[in-house]
């Protein structure tokens, strides 16, 4: 089951294909084209103050223009390592999960788990989706986790080989799982808590509704997956990743070899008990990356121990972990350059107030619709939930009592439009990283998830006009 080195362009050459441009080329062109773009985006600022959460939020009616601060050639180049910095927590976070997790595949506890058993799967593949994806999709709407899944992509990319589908049904379990939950999330403290808190409306009101809401997305979400898993499964030279999924080092044949022996045993109590700990630690005591990182750590040097490899051998398993996921780390820093040149620019404000200006003329009948359109297009800019959130809600929730929205309204179409995005924008870094981790290109990505994107959209349409005109009214 130990992947090979993750190629650094995602992409197995052939004479009948052309090979895509590497992440970092299509990031950094996003960087120039943000850089252009600002030259045409007049300057501008709100005043920020600190509310009694600690959270920055903008004060509305306080924008204000300022001296231009175009990029220049070289800022260009600066804005990688800017936004490196920027990214620092996340980027050494995907390390430390790489280097963990590659110490548990030297376990090969995984294989000896399917070895054991491979009779029960047999004809049953297709049900290990929907479980999976339920319990990410718990995951998101209530803890409101996502970036903390990337691990799991290590685990599900060889358990999906295994099962017969391809390494995008393993990060499909584990993205679109998580990624809707998130989005139709019924109690997410980073998003709906964060939101409702400045929109000043009681904690997780409207729980009700949002579990309908997060129900259709993920049985639409399901779905989708598990049909492009039953085509692959039956043919598998219609996956998209044909050719990259050869470069895994597993024999999909080879279950039979393999049991589960006391030692896998123990490393898979391990990994369960890791689990829980990360669950109680995120609920009870707010956990972000720094501890889950550390659990992680601690979690393989246990493994490596159960394992009988000494700690030499434990730190070079954690260091080879490591370099296979440099790229998937570092594409989060260059997502964030293109963020660092908005922010030196002084444009991001002026987009968010050419927003609210723009929102303003919409009829009252279709202003929610509006709402949801502009905070889709500024998670494009903004992909942290939170973030958005401190940035758009203290001037969309005022907006929305002029336009005759409900503020409840107005934290659904702010919910909806900040999730979607999240497993396609070529700006969020953290979906590169986990496409980086699993060998998918973006491109490649992009052509499997595009048709359940416009779906998400669609009902997330729906479903803020169903409660504009006939439940929050």
């Amino acid at each position: 089951m130990k992947a090979k080195t993750v190629p650094q362009t995602n992409h197995v050459p052939s004479h009948k294909s052309k090979e895509p441009p590497h992440t970092f080329l299509i990031l950094f062109g996003i960087i120039v084209l943000v850089a252009i773009i600002s030259y045409f985006i007049p300057p501008g600022e709100y005043e920020r103050t600190i509310n009694e959460d600690g959270q920055s939020v903008v004060v509305d009616g306080t924008y204000t223009s300022v001296e231009p601060n175009p990029p220049v050639f070289f800022d260009l180049f600066q804005a990688i390592h800017l936004g490196m910095v920027e990214a620092a927590m996340i980027i050494f976070f995907i390390f430390v999960v790489g280097g963990s997790f590659h110490v548990f595949r030297e376990t090969k506890a995984i294989e000896g788990a399917f070895g054991s058993m491979s009779k029960q799967l047999v004809g049953r593949e297709l049900f290990v989706i929907p479980c999976v994806m339920l319990f990410f999709g718990v995951a998101g709407a209530s803890v409101g986790v996502f970036e903390e899944m990337l691990p799991f992509i290590m685990i599900m990319i060889p358990i999906a080989l295994k099962m017969g589908f391809d390494s995008v049904v393993g990060a499909a379990m584990v993205l679109v799982g998580v990624a809707s939950g998130f989005t139709a999330a019924f109690m997410n403290p980073f998003t709906i808590g964060v939101a409702q808190g400045i929109a000043e409306l009681p904690l997780f009101s409207g729980m009700g509704v949002r579990i309908v809401f997060w129900i259709v997305f993920m049985l639409v979400s399901i779905w989708y997956v598990m049909r492009y898993a039953k085509k692959v499964r039956n043919d598998h030279t219609l996956s998209i990743t044909y050719e990259e999924d050869k470069q895994w080092d597993i024999d999909m044949n080879d279950n039979h070899h393999h049991k589960l022996t006391k030692r896998q045993t123990a490393v898979l109590a391990v990994l369960l008990t890791t689990l829980v700990v990360l669950a109680f630690g995120v609920i009870k005591f707010g956990w972000y990356l720094t501890e889950i990182s550390a659990v992680f750590v601690i979690m393989a040097v246990v493994m490596g121990i159960i394992n009988g490899m000494n700690v030499n051998k434990i730190a070079k398993s954690f260091a080879e972990g490591c370099q296979e996921i440099v790229v998937g780390a570092l594409v989060v820093g260059f997502a964030y350059g293109a963020v660092v040149i908005l922010e030196n620019s002084s444009t991001i404000d002026t987009i968010l107030y050419s927003m609210v200006n723009a929102l303003s003329e919409w009829p009252s009948s279709i202003a929610a619709f509006g709402i949801f359109i502009a905070q889709s297009l500024l998670n494009f800019i903004v992909s942290s939930g939170s973030g958005q959130a401190a940035l758009s809600m203290p001037i969309i929730a005022p907006l929305a009592d002029l336009i005759d929205v409900q503020r409840q309204t107005a934290v659904l179409a702010f919910q909806m439009g900040d999730g979607i995005s999240n497993i396609f924008s070529p700006t969020s870094g953290l979906l590169l990283a986990a496409l980086a981790m699993s060998g998918i290109s973006w491109i490649k990505w992009i052509k499997f998830i595009w048709p359940l994107i416009i779906i998400h959209y669609a009902l997330g349409a729906v479903f803020v006009t169903i409660v504009h005109l006939f439940i929050w009214t």
